[in-house]
């Protein structure tokens, strides 16, 4: 994914200032398609360099509908979500349940995908996403709400196929780590047993502290909370959290805040020297054999 530097955001936050505009717009930067390519994807991405070892063959690829309706609305949302397993062994298997970053859609993300589905070796874990709304063929668009709704009906249809929530991790990738660390904290109909966050943002109140320099309150400039600072207080699931030191888009002060308020008893800060945001990040940086062994081990342990 490109960067966005800080100078863009500081021009962006006071042309809305002056417009009495608000951020909210600007974070869900979902693109529309007209159907999934995965590995004939030829877009925007931030890892084109993934080895064909880790590529996963089509009988392990399913595509599929979800309705996701939250209680104040009249009709169901239809969102997008992929499986990479064997949907025959998907109750005994390991799940890991990836939450992807603010822009485009799966397709951009599918080589993060697959390098999750080859911890431990070829189709070791069955890996689910999903599409927010108004992101790739999820219809609707999104707000803070609709984020946790579509992540609640991801989860929900796990539970749907009799997969057990011991058997479940989640993986949250930057403004995906706001509905990972929610359904973490909040989600008690079906918490899942293990948090992994990379590159996460600590809340919207600290986005807007770090992004401009006018004395401004952030209510001001955006309705968003996204306070994973506060809600992972509520979380006592054994927790991993890898972030870049040379972040420029999320500073690891995010991830610093957020896990100096963990309470459990099992937490790992992963800092990895070198790492930006998305290009040139953290598995990158670690070394794609290398992340998914660290991935492994905290699953596994």
């Amino acid at each position: 994914m490109k960067k966005i530097n800080y100078t863009l955001i500081f021009v962006s936050l006071v042309l809305l200032f002056i417009s009495c505009a608000k951020l909210d717009p600007l974070v869900f930067r979902g693109e529309k398609i007209d159907g999934y390519l995965l590995e004939d994807y030829e877009g925007e991405t931030d890892m084109d360099d993934i080895p064909v070892i880790y590529n996963i063959s089509e009988q392990f690829i399913s595509l599929f509908t979800l309705a996701s309706k939250l209680s104040s609305e009249s009709e169901a949302t239809e969102i997008q979500a992929l499986y990479i397993g064997d949907l025959a062994t998907i109750t005994s298997d390991t799940i890991i349940v990836y939450c992807h970053g603010q822009s485009l859609h799966m397709d951009a993300y599918w080589p993060r995908t697959k390098l999750l589905a080859n911890i431990g070796g070829k189709n070791n874990y069955g890996v689910l996403t999903f599409d927010y709304r108004g992101y790739g063929l999820s219809k609707g668009s999104s707000t803070e709400a609709t984020l946790y709704e579509d992540m609640k009906t991801v989860l929900r249809w796990l539970k749907d196929k009799g997969v057990s929530k011991n058997n479940v991790i989640v993986y949250g990738f930057s403004l995906g780590s706001v509905p990972a660390t929610d359904m973490a904290a909040n989600f008690n109909e079906f918490k899942p047993s293990k948090l992994i966050l990379e590159s996460p943002m600590a809340s919207a109140a600290n986005l807007a502290e770090e992004a401009t320099i006018i004395n401004v309150s952030a209510d001001f400039l955006s309705t968003l909370e996204f306070d994973n600072a506060e809600k992972i207080k509520q979380v006592q699931q054994p927790f991993y959290l890898l972030h870049g030191e040379l972040d420029d888009y999320l500073k690891i002060s995010n991830g610093e805040i957020i896990y100096n308020n963990y309470a459990g008893a099992n937490g790992h800060f992963e800092r990895v020297p070198n790492a930006y945001h998305g290009t040139d990040g953290v598995p990158q940086n670690l070394g794609y054999k290398n992340y998914i062994n660290l991935l492994e081990g905290f699953i596994k342990g």
